[in-house]
């Protein structure tokens, strides 16, 4: 366990970032260090007063009970915790009212919700990210290319983007983004993942991808495994979910439990139809799949079909909002051949849909350092 920054050194020292601790009673604070730890923080330790830029500049504050008539006359502040030591003293919430505190816990049972809440300070978590599920509604429809092309161009426009590869049979998205080779992370090393993974390292850990400098990619490597738990999905896409921004997911048209469980967490899927009769038929089977984990599913239609449906009938047919018209790209196959990604050519008609898909699904959200070199 991280050794805690005591309140030997609370008046001065170097800058720190985790959790205040205000307690004397060493049974909690031993408590309170472990979860800390658990978080990968390490936190600062007071035993008495703290000064007052550590009460205002720590992320998170966990008040022991045993102190918190004490600290009840320092300035409101959000994020504070006060600890309960005894489950039955009923004047605990009058004290959590004069300290300001936001939450009164008791340990061991909220253990748990305070490990997220340490983790989340210390990440510096804001909005979760919007969540885009791409799905084809046959094969051969284009859903991985349009989902490698949506993250291509929030990369460009330095939003912080993840794309995950939710289809063990799809090739591999690192491949559409010419990144095979790029040395990182792939879902055989993260599918015994449970409970929280770190956003942030695990952004990390993924490959870089050339010329895509906001983007991280999980991807599958070559190897035979074919499919990930749905714990490990749900790990994963909740730690890459609360760096912000967009994530989108290759979501397969046969759901598996992880699949299932990708659409659990998405706020909107799109389905991608060629504009012809056998493909509408067979998206209003995956369709019908896809509305038992999510509400919000769009139409993505792809012409020219033989017999000239209308996008806006296919849509209606489906009973879906349609999401827009994805024209053809003329050298796009070419492209993909060369590993040049998706979404690239900012004039071509998939970085086209994209942005227009993006301004209307994400119209405020501040870019950060970074982008398409």
């Amino acid at each position: 366990m991280s050794k805690p920054v005591t309140d030997h050194a609370a008046a001065g020292g170097p800058e720190h970032s985790g959790p205040l601790v205000l307690t004397g009673d060493e049974g909690l604070a031993e408590h309170l260090l472990r979860i800390c730890a658990a978080a990968g923080t390490e936190p600062r330790l007071v035993r008495g007063t703290p000064p007052r830029e550590l009460w205002e500049g720590a992320p998170l504050v966990l008040v022991g009970d045993d102190r918190s008539a004490q600290f009840a006359g320092l300035p409101r502040r959000p994020g504070v915790l006060l600890l309960g030591l005894d489950l039955d003293d009923a004047g605990i919430w009058v004290r959590a009212v004069q300290l300001g505190a936001e939450h009164v816990l008791f340990l061991p049972e909220a253990e748990t919700w305070l490990l997220d809440r340490v983790a989340d300070a210390v990440e510096g978590v804001g909005a979760p990210a919007r969540t885009v599920a791409v799905l084809g509604g046959r094969g051969g429809a284009g859903a991985s290319t349009l989902a490698c092309a949506l993250a291509v161009t929030a990369a460009r426009r330095g939003l912080r983007t993840a794309l995950v590869d939710g289809d063990p049979l799809g090739g591999g998205l690192d491949i559409l983004l010419g990144g095979e080779t790029a040395a990182g992370l792939r879902w055989p090393d993260l599918a015994g993942s449970r409970g929280r993974v770190s956003g942030t390292e695990l952004a990390r850990a993924l490959p870089a991808l050339k010329r895509l400098g906001t983007l991280s990619c999980l991807s599958w490597d070559r190897g035979d495994t074919l499919a990930v738990p749905p714990e490990a999905m749900r790990s994963v896409l909740a730690a890459a979910r609360r760096r912000g921004g967009l994530v989108v997911v290759d979501v397969p048209r046969r759901l598996d439990p992880a699949a299932g469980q990708a659409l659990e967490q998405a706020d909107t899927a799109l389905l991608v139809v060629p504009a012809e009769l056998r493909a509408v038929a067979a998206a209003d089977r995956v369709a019908a799949a896809v509305r038992m984990r999510l509400d919000d599913v769009r139409a993505v239609v792809r012409p020219p079909g033989p017999l000239g449906l209308p996008a806006h009938r296919i849509a209606r047919g489906l009973r879906m909002q349609l999401a827009g018209v994805l024209e053809p790209e003329p050298g796009l196959a070419a492209d993909l051949e060369r590993g040049v990604p998706p979404g690239i050519r900012e004039d071509g008609p998939l970085a086209r849909f994209c942005g227009a898909f993006l301004d209307e699904v994400l119209p405020q959200v501040p870019a950060v350092e970074g982008g398409v070199y």
